[in-house]
């Protein structure tokens, strides 16, 4: 009877989130079916219920060689630079941003840094082969007319991390820096005012008042990173990296290897079982984080 007592006296906010809801249903949880597909020899005329159950068979393709501890490293060792690596330039941006006086320069930096969110990976992938590509890519040429020998940059895997958490921070630390900047506006003036007052420097303001207090919207989203930390970002490595073998030792990601795989044999139960060990071993992240959060600061715990 509470329940529905709550409904009824919230009638206007519940309605308010059931599209957001409907979708959460529709594309986060109804999919779920899916993971059946790892356990089972899928047939499409028999669909995921009516398919013959194969236990463990599937998981064989994936853990049965040494390619799935490459690639899992390749994930996490890529996630894990684009997550700390983001977070800490899109934070810096929110600060640099949030020191800005002028409104009208202030949104002007700030669109032009949310900017290339909005750009494809498609046309990312075209912008980093105008730069890196030996023949008459821009890097290169500028190599030349300092005298030295250009680079073959698509065939040196060791520096692809590095190109990779470069592309990722440029498109996606304006996104993140306007999470930072949101937060930072709900930070009362009177602490700086104060701060002005005792002698402190804008740099102490910063460091002693603004990064403290956004600490929660720092590990929330550090929270929901690691809870992704197993998924590569296909459109962002295949659109980029492709099929260039070369690269594979250290772009190659669980996303991309069950691509391939999936394309080459047909077997969407073996696709199946590979997302199935992502969405475990993201979840023991999430829940281990979360645990470790809540030891140090309980109040900025998830769940």
């Amino acid at each position: 009877m509470g329940f529905f007592r709550e409904i009824r006296k919230n009638i206007d906010l519940y309605l308010l989130a059931v599209p957001g809801l409907s979708f959460l249903i529709i594309f986060a949880y109804l999919p779920m079916q899916g993971h059946l597909l790892a356990f089972k020899q899928y047939r499409l005329s028999d669909g995921i219920w009516g398919s013959k159950w194969i236990g463990w068979k599937n998981f064989e393709f994936f853990f049965g060689g040494q390619d799935w501890f490459k690639v899992t490293l390749n994930t996490l060792y890529l996630n894990g630079l684009f997550l700390v690596v983001g977070l800490a330039f899109s934070a810096f941006i929110a600060i640099l941003l949030n020191e800005i006086r002028k409104a009208f320069f202030k949104k002007l930096a700030q669109s032009l840094i949310f900017l290339p969110y909005f750009i494809s990976w498609l046309v990312v992938s075209l912008m980093a082969f105008a730069f890196l590509n030996v023949e008459d890519g821009m890097l290169n040429k500028w190599l030349t007319s300092l005298g030295k020998e250009p680079v073959g940059w698509y065939q040196t895997p060791w520096v692809w991390p590095i190109i990779l958490t470069f592309i990722y921070v440029w498109k996606f630390a304006g996104y993140y820096s306007v999470i930072f900047l949101a937060a930072m506006t709900g930070i009362s003036k009177e602490y700086y005012e104060a701060a002005e007052i005792d002698g402190a420097t804008r740099f102490q303001q910063i460091t002693r008042i603004t990064i403290p207090l956004i600490r929660p919207v720092i590990i929330m989203l550090t929270l929901l990173g690691i809870g992704r930390i197993f998924y590569g970002d296909f459109g962002m490595i295949y659109g980029i990296v492709g099929d260039n073998g070369v690269l594979f030792s250290t772009t190659d990601v669980i996303d991309t290897y069950s691509f391939r795989a999936l394309r080459q044999m047909g077997n969407f139960s073996m696709a199946a079982a590979v997302v199935f060990y992502q969405s475990v071993m993201g979840l023991v992240c999430i829940v281990l984080f979360n645990g470790f959060v809540r030891k140090i600061d309980n109040e900025s715990k998830l769940f």
